[in-house]
């Protein structure tokens, strides 16, 4: 699967967030897909606090490549 066309539009966390969860619609409803969900929910707690726009933009790449590799899975 190819990742979301909307992937070169994330430039905030709150975008990236949004972006995850439709991924999640992709994924087959049930365990896998509330896995991925509670992990989004959770990763986004944990960086709730990050303040640093650099840092901020290398978890975006990140998580839009993890997310890549988890559709094409």
């Amino acid at each position: 699967a190819m990742p979301l066309p909307e992937a070169e539009l994330v430039r905030s966390s709150l975008q990236l967030y949004r972006y995850l969860l439709r991924c999640c619609r992709r994924l087959p409803p049930g365990p896998v897909r509330q896995h991925y969900r509670h992990a989004i929910r959770q990763s986004f707690k944990v960086h709730a606090d990050e303040d640093d726009p650099e840092r901020i933009q290398q978890i975006i790449k990140r998580a839009i490549e993890d997310a890549d590799w988890v559709m094409n899975k």
